[in-house]
């Protein structure tokens, strides 16, 4: 450890230490969290994306970190029932978090083209929350489109009846909230009801809570970075070799020495140890590329290749899809990217096993490797 310029101590952490601690802060080692539950609390947040090859993001990443135990059920009962985790903004996320998130959205400042739009649609807010108040909850489709302006669609993403547009727009402002699911439908409700209970955080407590966090999450973060938000939390640290500033979770460094080892994961496109690429770059040298939005003739792993872990290396990439008619999961490819041993690649071939078993089906290889 040395000391900076200031008085804040930096801490000196070798490559490897850097990568132990971002695999292990995403319960990526070889010690699996218990349920989905833990794995939410730890991460901070489960994707949802309805893009299937193998199956949905929020399915996937509760799957890589627990293992053959976890079972579909399990995420939705926790929400739904159990109230342990509440989804928003496109992700799943713990109760623990919902007094910080909420005092976000109280806090929520449009920009003008939504601000406009939430404006000359007074009257239809107005409208979806007063259906919500006396009949929910209720499905996007049981609520009357009572638009007065339509939204500009340019990017595709919704449909004419303005009604899916509206909700989103207030339940980044905590006036609705989803409080469960009907398939991939979201089944919405009025903010009154589904956040009675939830205590009032001050806007300051609320960032403070999230950095710290979103930290733990990461494990090991920049400084100073548009993809993972830490602020001031932590400490100070430096990587060997990084010229980067680097904050790190005190609780990561604490149990550093107790290295319970890796293993082999399979990680969906939209796993958070991937979302930070910059980050993802500078530790582990993977330069990761989702070729999902690619031409076809211009992939090279796959439309939804999910990298695999080994240890603390990406080693490859899984080019794999669950053919639904025949119920079988076929791998096109497992490419190598890095060199493995014998046991690793076996390690591998076992993880992809697993995934099978774990869907309930054979596993298919369209070409030998």
């Amino acid at each position: 450890m040395s000391r900076a310029a200031a008085t804040e101590p930096v801490f000196e952490l070798s490559r490897d230490e850097a990568r132990r601690i971002a695999v292990r802060a995403q319960l990526l080692d070889a010690q699996r969290p218990g349920d989905v539950v833990e794995v939410a609390e730890q991460i901070g947040a489960i994707k949802i994306d309805p893009t299937a090859t193998i199956a949905p993001a929020e399915q996937t990443i509760a799957w890589s970190r627990i293992g053959w135990s976890y079972e579909p059920g399990q995420l939705r009962k926790a929400v739904e029932q159990d109230r342990l985790l509440f989804e928003y903004d496109g992700h799943v996320r713990p109760a623990s978090l919902l007094p910080a998130h909420l005092a976000r959205m109280r806090a929520r400042v449009f920009r003008a083209r939504a601000s406009e739009w939430m404006a000359a649609n007074a009257r239809f807010r107005a409208d979806v929350l007063a259906r919500l108040r006396a009949d929910g909850p209720l499905l996007a489709a049981q609520i009357p489109d009572t638009s007065q302006v339509a939204h500009r669609n340019e990017a595709g993403w919704y449909g004419s009846n303005q009604v899916p547009r509206m909700l989103e727009l207030l339940s980044y402002l905590g006036e609705v909230g989803i409080v469960g699911r009907e398939g991939r439908q979201r089944v919405w409700d009025i903010g009154e009801r589904v956040f009675a209970d939830v205590p009032v955080l001050d806007a300051d407590e609320a960032g403070r809570m999230l950095d710290e966090r979103r930290l733990q999450a990461a494990g090991i973060a920049r400084q100073k970075s548009p993809w993972t938000p830490v602020g001031t939390a932590g400490v100070a640290a430096s990587v060997e070799g990084s010229t980067w500033r680097w904050r790190v979770d005190p609780a990561a460094l604490e149990s550093l020495d107790d290295d319970p080892g890796g293993r082999v994961a399979i990680l969906n496109p939209y796993d958070g140890m991937l979302f930070d690429r910059p980050r993802l770059a500078e530790l582990f040298g993977f330069e990761y590329v989702l070729e999902q939005f690619k031409p076809k003739a211009q992939r090279v792993y796959g439309y939804f290749a999910h990298p695999i872990l080994v240890g603390d290396r990406f080693a490859g990439l899984l080019d794999a899809e669950l053919d639904k008619k025949k119920e079988n999961l076929v791998v096109a490819a497992v490419h190598e990217i890095a060199d493995l041993e014998a046991e690793e690649r076996e390690m591998v071939d076992a993880e992809v096993q697993d995934l099978a078993e774990w869907l309930g089906v054979p596993l298919v290889f369209a070409a030998t490797r």
